[in-house]
């Protein structure tokens, strides 16, 4: 039996200021894509059950076009597969509301005889395919008895989907997964003699333990993904995908998604004794050297121990004339580290501003309707952007 096993989606996601012909935000666009391919493979792969491991949406309330989208293309898959082909679909943490009063816009693909989970676990059985498929979205990670479910059952292929963060996977860069509430422990994972355990949430490939992966997300959609591309490195997966999974063996194999554009996170520039025509003729080079060039796609490029006054004589007019060649591009520079003596004698780095607001929004006091983590995200990102801002200007 073949299991096709998908997350992260994040259907609605946008980014940067670029707009499509049509006037949709052009990362919005990426992502539709991304989500059509992978639905093309899906379908041409012909599995048995396919198990959506949670945020399809990137927010509890998306817009009319992304729900569009995921009921033309989950339509798409329903009748390519057949009618009795599984489609388990859960909840993660950016298409849950947070009061069970608000409703779930999943239970519109219950119209599509997709089974979903919005907040409670559940476990599905399908004697047919000898399958059982126990599905456990976000808000039921906080249940106290979560933990207990086991495999359940006559059945030959245990399943198990949840979304959520396995203790010890995500790196320091929280940036490639956001906030995903209880943090699981492999042993409860591993422990239990699944056949197969799908994860959704954090958004590199990754095998949790044998018979245990996240498939990771379909694009570039968390929001630092220079973060995940340090990841995937690490990895050894770079690239986005889903994945096909062989049971009762276990075999998984990758199946990798097209890119819409380059991510390219070039080698930074040392400007320590470097002048500002030196530092400009730097960059020329680091841009240059981009094979096919940096039209339309997304390029970072840090520029460290830049000193302000000198920051304000690079060439801007180039510096705009490639930012609007590129769909983005991330200049980034930065000041030397200033050090100070601490009141204990030890020395210690100066707090920059964005440290100094990420510690007062963390401590302050805010509604329990605010996620704190994006709360905090989104001022911290605002300070960079002034800040950048600043030394081009």
């Amino acid at each position: 039996m073949k299991l096709a096993h998908l997350a992260d989606s994040h259907l609605g996601f946008r980014q940067y200021h670029r707009q499509t012909s049509s006037g949709l935000n052009q990362r919005e666009a990426d992502v539709a894509n991304a989500f059509r391919a992978a639905i093309d493979g899906v379908i041409g792969a012909r599995p048995d059950a396919v198990l959506l491991a949670g945020d399809i949406f990137h927010s509890v309330r998306p817009n009319n076009l992304s729900i569009v989208l995921a009921y033309e293309q989950l339509s798409r898959l329903r009748d390519a597969l057949g009618p009795t082909a599984p489609i388990v679909l859960i909840a993660g943490n950016h298409d849950s509301p947070r009061s069970t009063e608000t409703g779930s816009i999943l239970k519109l693909f219950d119209g599509l005889n997709v089974d979903v989970a919005t907040d409670e676990a559940r476990r599905f059985h399908y004697p047919e395919l000898d399958l059982s498929v126990l599905a456990v979205p976000h808000n039921s990670l906080n249940s106290p008895d979560w933990a207990q479910l086991r495999p359940e059952g006559a059945a030959t292929h245990q399943v198990l989907v949840l979304h959520g963060e396995v203790e010890g996977v995500f790196p320091a860069d929280r940036s490639v997964a956001e906030h995903g509430g209880a943090v699981i422990r492999p042993s409860e994972l591993s422990g239990a003699n699944w056949s197969y355990v799908g994860l959704g949430h954090y958004h590199v490939q990754h095998e949790v333990a044998p018979r245990v992966w996240y498939s990771g997300s379909l694009e570039y959609v968390s929001s630092n993904p220079w973060a995940e591309l340090a990841a995937e490195r690490e990895e050894g997966r770079q690239g986005k995908g889903w994945l096909l999974v062989s049971l009762p063996d276990g075999k998984v194999e990758r199946r990798a998604v097209p890119a819409a554009r380059k991510l390219l996170d070039l080698a930074p520039i040392n400007a320590v004794g470097l002048d500002p025509v030196a530092i400009d003729a730097a960059i020329a080079e680091r841009i240059g050297a981009v094979e096919g060039g940096i039209a339309n796609q997304i390029v970072r490029l840090s520029v460290r121990n830049v000193e302000r006054h000198i920051a304000r004589e690079l060439d801007h007019a180039a510096i705009r004339r490639w930012k609007s060649e590129a769909l983005h591009l991330q200049l980034d520079v930065r000041r030397p580290e200033r050090f100070q003596e601490e009141g204990s004698g030890a020395p210690g780095g100066r707090q920059t501003l964005p440290e100094i607001v990420a510690k007062y929004l963390t401590d302050r006091q805010l509604p329990g309707t605010v996620d704190r983590d994006e709360f905090v995200r989104r001022g911290v990102g605002l300070i960079h952007s002034v800040e950048q801002e600043a030394l081009e200007s």
